[in-house]
């Protein structure tokens, strides 16, 4: 069984794609890190389609060419299906960019956030795995280290700060009970993989699909990956999507592929490769992203919707974010909440400008069509937040010129 220190600068609990970046970029700073993982990588895990400008981190954390040579399918372009079958036009993301960035991955997670984590170890940090973190140890009012259980024994780790990636479990927040559902996306999903489904050749193979239900009730995402295998699955309401109790989780994923033609014509003769999962919950925030002695990232810390895929992108993002915070924090010896959570309204800014375009995707009377239409000039700044260029000036317009659009069609239904 491998040794562990008794102390280390920083832990981080989980690693998924937010805690194997924020590991590898504190490594990277000469920073003593151990990070923990209750699994045994690889692993599966839902979450297969990137951002774009997920490329930056990934360019810093040194994993392109890995990335490269895996062979993952690459994605140019995502297109939304609307509940009656009609395909718009591709956002092809080199319209808007056309460095090399533009072309991101469709990736398995199991084979993607495994490389991550040996990418952490090759940058020096300590990683542990099968070991699962039961509790905090607290120095006065700040986060001091974690308690630690593995084959049956228990641990004390301490540590300057304490980094929570540990995904949906949001262990910290929820310890801390600073975790709030987000009221307006209470949304299930169930999410299946088949072999053989009808797919796009060259620049459009691995183009992400949005798929709308029969009024616009659920939508579907189709993500190709590689070896002719498919990603698919259906979010709604979860009210609406488990209404009959006497269903199945398959049944139930058949019910809503039945009420989406356009997806049934895709996967008509292709054969199902793996049961169907569910997903509850998922669409929350903490209520701030840091405190003494310790930092929330990814998924720990917020996650948004499926959608638009933000969740990898805004789990690395955040990691940087938060390792050149934390390594500012511990060149100054100061692990105060309030110099943690400095980089706190840059990350919330940017996840706003996402989450504001989520939940005009679940009005059901809103049409992006015709909205840009109206609005050509905010074309490109729609692309911008489909490849996750959101951490900049101006994109928040958009949001005051839906609005606009919104009130004026309100108006004229009024009228009629």
């Amino acid at each position: 069984m491998q040794d562990l220190k008794s102390f280390y600068e920083v832990i981080v609990i989980g690693a998924g794609p937010a805690g194997s970046a924020a590991a590898t970029f504190l490594a990277q700073l000469g920073r003593d890190v151990l990070l923990i993982e209750r699994e045994k990588f690889p692993r599966h895990h839902i979450g297969e389609s990137l951002m774009p400008n997920t490329y930056w981190q990934l360019k810093r954390l040194n994993v392109i060419e890995k990335l490269k040579e895996i062979g993952f399918v690459r994605k140019h372009s995502v297109q939304f299906v609307n509940d009656k079958g009609k395909a718009s036009k591709p956002f092809y993301f080199k319209e808007r960019n056309s460095h090399e960035s533009s072309a991101t991955w469709q990736v398995e997670r199991g084979e993607f956030d495994n490389m991550m984590l040996e990418n952490a170890l090759e940058y020096g940090a300590q990683v542990i795995q099968n070991t699962k973190v039961i509790d905090l140890i607290y120095n006065d009012d700040a986060v001091g280290g974690v308690i630690v259980k593995r084959d049956n024994n228990e641990q004390q780790i301490r540590a300057k700060i304490v980094v929570d990636a540990s995904g949906t479990s949001a262990f910290i927040a929820r310890k801390l009970k600073i975790y709030e559902p987000d009221p307006h996306l209470n949304k299930g999903v169930l999410y299946t993989y088949f072999r053989g489904a009808a797919r796009e050749c060259g620049v459009d193979e691995g183009t992400t699909i949005i798929l709308h239900t029969k009024g616009k009730d659920g939508w579907f995402w189709y993500i190709p990956l590689k070896d002719n295998v498919v990603s698919v699955g259906v979010v709604s309401d979860i009210p609406k999507l488990f209404s009959d109790r006497t269903l199945d989780p398959c049944n139930i994923f058949m019910r809503e592929v039945n009420q989406c033609s356009a997806l049934k014509e895709k996967i008509d003769l292709a054969t199902p490769i793996a049961n169907v999962k569910v997903c509850k919950d998922f669409s929350y925030r903490a209520k701030h992203v840091a405190g003494n002695g310790y930092v929330l990232i990814g998924d720990a810390f917020s996650f948004i919707d499926p959608v638009y895929s933000s969740g990898v992108f805004l789990a690395i993002k955040s990691a940087e974010l938060a390792a050149d915070t934390i390594n500012e924090a511990l060149a100054t010896n100061d692990t105060s909440a309030t110099r943690l959570r400095s980089f706190e309204q840059e990350l919330v800014t940017g996840m706003e400008s996402i989450k504001k375009l989520v939940y005009t995707f679940y009005d059901k009377g809103f049409s992006f069509a015709k909205f840009l239409k109206v609005y050509p000039q905010y074309q490109n700044t729609l692309i911008d937040i489909l490849i996750g260029d959101v951490f900049k000036e101006g994109v928040s317009e958009i949001f005051a010129a839906m609005e606009s659009f919104q009130s004026q069609r309100e108006m004229e239904c009024a009228k009629m």
